[in-house]
């Protein structure tokens, strides 16, 4: 079933998050030129910073990053509108991450300021229902103003199965549950990177075997294998960039085909590719113009999209088939405080 092909919904910050937005916007995608043709505010909702979709059903989900956390959903149609379909408290604070389980049962919320995970049953029309568990990380890290507590980044289902990774930038680990039948949780693993490297979000590649972490507070870039169950391993470190100045990684994908990694750095503004053709993630190129806070990145048929949160810019830059590098943005689009940009479903690796 189609949610509205070539359609992107872009998340944002509002005004109760110190942002400019006024809720979720809709843009027609050109698949040619790789453009945005803004539609519009399809809904209108407190600080939508993260949104993911349902693997099968036409429905969008929001988290509302909000000192009273809640998760928002809502029927997506050909056009783009969106109806609501129900809003949840996910019991925790400044909900940051949502994602959904690949058998689109269940959805998790990671709740950045109170360091939870809450996981919601979905219903038949994929409105999530009341929580059947919430988690709350313990524990600090070294840097005192970012590691005073749990701070949840990102929640990351496994493509299959009821195993799910959440990464939690406070406590400098990458904690490993399994679901189980009544949607509660159950901790099977927890791996602690090094001190002070925050890890924000976990990027997994296509062969099922490798993870990539980013860390926002010492801008690495930590390579991992995976055993497909509780087992990572980290393989190596490198930088985020090679610029001076504060460095500050976001978000970070790999493309649909497992040969590239890009990784989104605030402060300097650039995005960085890597090859990922030996143990170790390649430096390949550094691209500037990535503009004044990328917060995150989408790849969506061969254009690469950067919301860029301060400048009120999503930018479109088209990408070398042969060596994955971007070149200088073709398209700026205005959308305020963008946070989130999420492709068609068609479009979404994986």
């Amino acid at each position: 079933m189609s949610d509205g092909t070539g359609i992107v919904h872009i998340g944002c910050y509002t005004a109760e998050s110190g942002g400019r937005g006024t809720g979720i916007v809709a843009a027609r995608r050109d698949p040619v030129g790789g453009g945005l043709d803004v539609l519009g505010v399809v809904a209108t909702t407190p600080s939508p910073s993260f949104l993911a979709r349902h693997p099968r059903l036409p429905v969008l989900y929001a988290v509302n990053e909000l000192p009273a956390g809640t998760v928002s959903a809502w029927m997506v149609h050909s056009d783009g509108a969106l109806t609501p379909l129900s809003v949840r408290s996910t019991g925790g604070n400044s909900p940051c991450h949502v994602a959904v389980d690949p058998g689109g049962e269940f959805l998790f919320v990671a709740n950045y300021g109170s360091g939870s995970v809450s996981v919601h049953p979905l219903d038949g029309t994929g409105a999530p229902q009341e929580r059947t568990d919430l988690v709350t990380h313990d524990g600090r890290g070294v840097v005192p103003d970012r590691q005073d507590g749990p701070h949840a980044h990102m929640v990351s289902p496994d493509p299959a199965g009821a195993g799910l990774f959440a990464i939690d930038l406070g406590t400098d680990s990458i904690y490993r549950y399994e679901r189980e039948p009544t949607g509660r949780l159950r901790q099977t693993a927890r791996v602690r990177t090094r001190p002070g490297t925050g890890p924000r979000h976990l990027a997994r590649h296509p062969d099922g075997r490798r993870c990539f972490v980013a860390g926002e507070l010492d801008a690495s870039v930590t390579a991992y294998g995976w055993d497909g169950a509780d087992g990572l391993t980290e393989r190596g470190r490198i930088g985020a960039s090679r610029r001076s100045g504060l460095v500050q990684p976001s978000e970070i994908v790999v493309d649909p085909d497992g040969r590239f990694l890009y990784v989104a750095n605030r402060g300097v503004g650039t995005v960085v590719v890597y090859a990922l053709d030996d143990d170790l993630p390649r430096h390949v190129a550094e691209v500037p113009g990535a503009g004044d806070w990328p917060r995150h990145l989408a790849l969506l048929g061969g254009y690469l999209y950067v919301a860029q949160e301060r400048a009120d810019v999503v930018a479109v830059f088209p990408l070398d088939a042969g060596t994955g590098v971007p070149s200088a943005a073709t398209i700026r689009v205005e959308v305020a405080s963008p946070t989130c940009v999420l492709g068609d479903r068609s479009l979404i690796p994986g």
